[in-house]
């Protein structure tokens, strides 16, 4: 029989991993500034034309949520300077399908299973 099971995947931290966290980091950060300038663009000429208060609010909203957004970001880049090099960091969860037969050990079959990766190579797989 097979069931499906959760396994983390890791990624350890090189300089390498580290840079393109940053990189990635940074490019949402732009991400959202772009969102937001045109929000404000769109709010701008939304005033001069309606008199809409819902509108309006629905835009100031939108464009909390990105500031917001960006804070996060910030607080990530901040995170990642001070993380030492051979961290483990979470990247994701990944489903598999785990064969299990009658006799096996139902704790070995549920103890958590980790992928670790390094600069996008499978570096160990634990079996815990």
């Amino acid at each position: 029989m097979k069931i499906i099971q959760s396994i983390v995947v890791k990624q350890i931290l090189t300089e390498h991993s580290k840079q393109e966290l940053q990189e990635n980091f940074m490019r949402k950060k732009q991400q959202l500034e772009r969102e937001c300038n045109q929000l404000y663009f769109q709010l701008k000429k939304i005033e001069k034309t309606k008199n809409n208060q819902t509108l309006r609010l629905q835009y100031k909203k939108e464009i909390e949520k990105r500031k917001e957004k960006i804070e996060m970001v910030d607080f990530q880049l901040e995170q990642v300077h001070t993380l030492p090099l051979g961290s483990e960091l979470k990247e994701k969860e990944v489903q598999a399908l785990i064969d299990i037969q009658v006799g096996d050990k139902w704790s070995e079959v549920c103890d958590e299973k980790t992928i670790l990766l390094k600069d996008g190579i499978i570096e160990e797989i634990r079996l815990r």
